[in-house]
C-alpha cells in the first residue's frame, strides 16, 4: 500500500507499507448516485443536496460530507438489515489497484480519456462530474475508482503510515476531525488520480468535488 519513492507525483504521506486484508468485503461497482441518495431523502432520512446544476439520477452525489456519508450507510443498514459502511483506506487502495502496482489502475501513464479529471482528456474535464460508469471498469469490474469525485473513506487522517493497521481495518486514531478522501476528482490534476494518492478533509465539509462509494461486511450474521 502506498507509492514507491520513484513514482512521479508522489507525496510525503504515501508510505509504502505492507497490508494484508484480513476479512472479505463487498464494494459497490459505482460511486453513490443522486438517485440512491435521493431515495434516502424521500424516506426523510437524508438532507437535500445541491447537484450544482449538473443533474441528478446517474450523476454521483456531491456536496456530501463525511458525516453525511456515515448517516447514509447507517440508514441503508437499518433499511436492509445488511452491514453497509464506508470502505477503509486500505480497502479503497486494494480495490482501486485491482492487482496493479502502477501509478494508475490502468498503467504507469495517465493516458487519454481513462477518467474524469483536470487534463484526463474527457469531455467533462475540469467542468463537472460525469455520469457513473462513463469510463471502462478496472480489473475488479469497478467504475470511477479514480477521477469524477473524491471518495470518502472511514479512516482518520495521519501524516504517515507509521503504526497504521496492517489488516485492512480503519485507522481510528490520529486527527479524527480530518478524514481521508481518495481517488481525485473532475477538477483534480493527474497526480491526485494515482492509486496511492490521499488527501485529508474536515468531516463536516460539503463540496462539489466530494462523494463516496459503499462497502459491506461479508460473512456477518
Amino acid at each position: 500500500m502506498g507509492s514507491p519513492t520513484t513514482e512521479t507525483g508522489r507525496d510525503y504521506d504515501e508510505g509504502p507499507h505492507h497490508v494484508t486484508i484480513a476479512k472479505p468485503f463487498a464494494v459497490s461497482k459505482f460511486e453513490l448516485t443522486f438517485a440512491e441518495w435521493d431515495t434516502c431523502v424521500t424516506y426523510g432520512e437524508c438532507a437535500q443536496l445541491s447537484d450544482a446544476g449538473w443533474g441528478r439520477g446517474r450523476q454521483p452525489v456531491i456536496y456530501v460530507s463525511w458525516d453525511d456519508a456515515q448517516h447514509y450507510v447507517s440508514w441503508l443498514s437499518k433499511l436492509t438489515g445488511k452491514p453497509y459502511r464506508l470502505l477503509t483506506e486500505a480497502e479503497y487502495e486494494y480495490t482501486a489497484r485491482a492487482g496493479s502496482q502502477t501509478a494508475y489502475p490502468w498503467g504507469a501513464d495517465l493516458g487519454n480519456n481513462n477518467a474524469n479529471c483536470n487534463s484526463c482528456g474527457s469531455e467533462w474535464d475540469n467542468k463537472q462530474t460525469a455520469p457513473v460508469g462513463s469510463f471502462g471498469p478496472n480489473k475488479f469490474g469497478l467504475y470511477d475508482v479514480v477521477g469524477n469525485v473524491w471518495e470518502w473513506v472511514e479512516d482518520c487522517y495521519n501524516a504517515d503510515y507509521a503504526d497504521a493497521p496492517l489488516d485492512g481495518t480503519a485507522w481510528t486514531s490520529g486527527n479524527c476531525n480530518l478524514r481521508v478522501v481518495r481517488g481525485g476528482s473532475w477538477s483534480a490534476g493527474p497526480r491526485n488520480l494515482r492509486s496511492a494518492a490521499r488527501y485529508e478533509v474536515s468531516t463536516d465539509l460539503r463540496d462539489r468535488r466530494f462523494g463516496f462509494r459503499i462497502g459491506r461486511i461479508l460473512g456477518a450474521p
